[in-house]
């Protein structure tokens, strides 16, 4: 099989910090596939390093047959990114942001008009793109952002806690978008998060981590099952001896 990511024993150290310690995954073409774990755990920075962000000390990155680490330009050209702390231009309309950051990636005008149009439809903000991004809430902020990450329908979308802050009407109209997108478009979603309930509803398959290293690895009904758990929340803290 081809896989859209394959991650090989990646390690990274800050300072005194081992953020990962020989993580490995793969990611098949058209999944939603979530890494999940406490702080500190080495989430984002695995997304950082598909992301071509930084380079890992130790191991290797594939996404869609392209090294992050010596064909990184090619990666970039093949994913979208969205950090959980992304902003938005906050001066200019909802609608105009999405021009501005579409012109980065499609230079026909018709074409851009035509991923404008869907980018509005995925963020559901209708009347509301007219307005200021200044006087959006958070959720409403995070739809047009995650709506910027999808429209160019890249080959792997990056999304690092998508719902994080967000009320629980926010955030339940973020994961539909995601997961509705997926469905029709055929894109693959690697996303991390805290929030082993979103994961669950959200992911086909899902990497438990800790300590920068895999913990456990599946479906969310296998880690259910083989743990003897209701939920990934008590799956996981039975992997790692919390329970």
């Amino acid at each position: 099989m081809s896989y859209a990511v394959e991650a090989d024993e990646l390690g990274k150290v800050f300072g005194s910090i081992r953020a990962l310690d020989g993580l490995s995954f793969k990611i098949r073409p058209g999944e939603i596939f979530g890494i999940i774990g406490p702080n500190g755990a080495g989430k984002t920075t695995a997304l950082r390093i598909i992301a071509t962000l930084i380079l890992p000390a130790s191991g290797s990155a594939i996404v869609f047959g392209h090294s992050v680490i010596t064909e990184a330009s090619t990666v970039r050209r093949l994913i979208t990114y969205l950090p959980e702390e992304a902003g938005a231009y906050k001066n200019l309309s909802g609608i105009e942001y999405l021009r501005f950051m579409g012109k980065f990636s499609v230079k026909n005008r018709e074409t851009l008009e035509e991923i404008i149009e869907d980018a509005g439809e995925i963020s559901g903000l209708g009347k509301r793109l007219h307005d200021k991004v200044k006087t959006y809430s958070k959720g409403m902020k995070r739809r047009l952002l995650v709506a910027r990450a999808l429209m160019t329908k890249p080959k792997l979308t990056i999304l690092d806690e998508p719902t994080s802050g967000l009320d629980v009407l926010h955030s339940v109209h973020v994961r539909d978008i995601i997961k509705d997108y997926v469905k029709k478009q055929g894109v693959t979603v690697l996303l991390s998060s805290h929030n082993m309930l979103e994961v669950e509803y959200l992911c086909g398959r899902v990497a438990l981590i800790n300590k920068g290293k895999m913990v456990a690895e599946g479906t969310p009904e296998e880690l259910k099952r083989k743990n003897k758990a209701e939920n990934l929340e008590e799956a996981f803290s039975k992997v790692v001896g919390l329970a």
